[in-house]
């Protein structure tokens, strides 16, 4: 190796080394920023010291998640170019925050949706060990899987998380074995859902407008619709997940509204359709503008597709911020609630300073070390343009709204990540059928000429009075040579089928998410178990 190569390696593994130092600076600046904040506001408590603990701990569970959950968000729009990595990271950051602080849970269940029995805690002090246990352990696997470029579901981490730490402090009875089943169920359900509805819509696009031959007036057309379904599925989701805390202050405000406690889906699905006739109109206006300066290739299809990717990131952004955050700050929320009462409940409210911690905790880990997960999920899985983006954004809105009118248990980070496979494997199962069907017309060719070589070779032996043994053993090399000509044809079409499979999804990848998957609720389980064990050793 040359000396100047050499020289250029040192320099970058320098330059590497003082970046890594300065997110790790950063990251404990904002923890100890955090602790400081807790200790003068809430010093003078009894358990205060614990509750400072906690908040460092929510706050590196909020950077974790940052650096991990945020990327299903954006990385697609991302991957498709449709934004820099830099303004995804900017735009999710305003969007987190904002969903968080705007309509962030007021009142949620503190211990994840009846996972643990609280009424077995009797001490208030193992109650908190307890939650303590939960937040770093489910912070250390997010950071473990963001570490080895896994995306994996903040709820699940959290709910292994709690789940351990309940089983550690009262035994295996303690845990509501239904609810686990039930988030076990959408380890399937989510990622299949996301799929398929990912992958019907590409398909839909593909057939609709990228497979005509005149592109631009099949655009006109169509493209106005796709974005107007995803205008309806953006507000349908954005009211019953986004808005569904603040409701009541909405229907005070809009006394023409039915006064629920949330949002029904006839309410919300309304909603959307007001604002999808909107955006058709608009759409359609502005593609028959650009229609004379749009050439008609799939590039300038994909264009049109750029700014509904830019707004579906920021609304995607918003309603993790409104419902992630929340569930992902719950332990810390019931530490604040035991130590301020003195008391353990099955439900509290958020403080608007732990959503704060939460909001900004997920910005500071986005933008410190989400472009790792950011780049997995935008196109280490499957390359990815505009309309693929496009039809995972949409899918993952509708996915969400379909399976919570049925009641099925979804996880929005399988939902994502299954989108993305679904589409690659839509674009692998297309591009296979259009090679088999090249290879077969191949191999077709070559059996006729070796078929005709054949009869012609046979008729010039039967035209012959006589038949010599050479004749006899022409003919069974002829067949000998066939035969071998297909076990050859066999064997490079094994070969293609595999090179193509790899070109489209990386199936390393694949293998990678679905054991982090497996794994995320049991392993966060054992980390909160011991770390329980070992806090429990220290105080007693």
């Amino acid at each position: 190796m040359e000396v100047n190569t050499v020289k250029k390696l040192e320099k970058a593994a320098r330059k590497s080394s003082g970046i890594d130092f300065m997110r790790l600076g950063v990251g404990i600046l904002f923890v100890i920023v955090v602790m400081i904040y807790t200790l003068s506001t809430k010093g003078g408590m009894n358990n205060s010291i614990f509750l400072a603990v906690a908040t460092v701990f929510g706050a590196y569970m909020a950077m974790n998640i940052g650096a991990n959950d945020v990327a299903n968000n954006v990385g697609p729009a991302v991957g498709s170019k449709a934004l820099t990595m830099g303004g995804a990271i900017l735009i999710a950051a305003i969007f987190e925050v904002s969903g968080a602080l705007i309509a962030g849970a007021d009142v949620t269940n503190t211990i994840r949706k009846g996972i643990i029995d609280l009424n077995t805690f009797s001490n208030v002090d193992i109650f908190i060990w307890a939650m303590m246990s939960a937040l770093l352990a489910a912070a250390l696997w997010l950071n473990l899987a963001t570490y080895f470029k896994a995306p994996v579901s903040t709820t699940h981490s959290i709910v292994g998380g709690v789940m351990g730490a309940g089983i550690a402090a009262g035994g295996f009875g303690i845990v509501h074995w239904i609810t686990m089943g039930k988030i076990v169920a959408s380890w399937i359900i989510s990622p299949i859902l996301g799929g398929l509805i990912a992958a019907g819509f590409l398909f839909t696009i593909k057939k609709t407008v990228v497979f005509k031959d005149d592109k631009v007036a099949a655009a006109k057309k169509w493209v106005p619709l796709f974005v107007a379904i995803m205008a309806w599925a953006f507000t349908t989701y954005i009211t019953l997940k986004g808005f569904k805390h603040i409701w009541t202050d909405v229907t005070s405000f809009l006394t023409f509204l039915p006064q629920t406690k949330a949002p029904t889906f006839e309410i919300a699905s309304i909603f959307g359709i007001i604002v999808a006739i909107i955006i058709f109109i608009l759409v359609k206006l502005n593609i028959t503008k650009k229609a004379n300066n749009l050439d008609n290739s799939r590039v300038a299809i994909n264009s049109l597709f750029t700014i509904p990717l830019i707004f579906a990131a920021a609304l995607l952004s918003f309603a993790h911020g409104a419902n992630d955050v929340a569930n992902a700050v719950g332990p810390l929320s019931a530490i604040n609630d035991a130590v301020v009462n003195g008391g353990i409940s099955e439900k509290s409210g958020i403080p608007i300073w732990v959503m704060a911690i939460g909001g900004v905790g997920i910005s500071v880990g986005l933008a410190l070390y989400g472009p790792k997960l950011i780049k997995t999920v935008g196109s280490e899985i499957t390359e990815l343009d505009q309309i693929r983006a496009f039809a995972i954004a949409l899918a993952a809105a509708i996915t969400v709204i379909f399976a919570s009118q049925l009641g099925l248990p979804v996880s929005s980070t399988h939902i994502a990540i299954g989108a993305v496979f679904g589409v690659g494997f839509l674009r692998e199962f297309m591009k296979l059928e259009v090679n088999k069907e090249e290879e077969t017309k191949k191999e077709l060719e070559k059996e006729e000429e070796h078929l005709k070589i054949m009869v012609i070779e046979l008729e010039n032996i039967q035209k012959q009075s006589t038949k010599t043994k050479e004749d006899y053993e022409k003919i069974v090399s002829l067949y000998e040579h066939i035969e071998s000509q297909e076990r050859i044809i066999k064997r490079l079409r094994k070969i293609l089928k595999k090179e193509l499979k790899t070109e489209y999804v990386k199936r390393d990848m694949l293998k990678k998410i679905i054991a982090a998957w497996i794994i995320t609720v049991p392993v966060a389980g054992f980390f909160s178990a011991l770390i329980f064990f070992v806090i429990k050793g220290m105080m007693l």
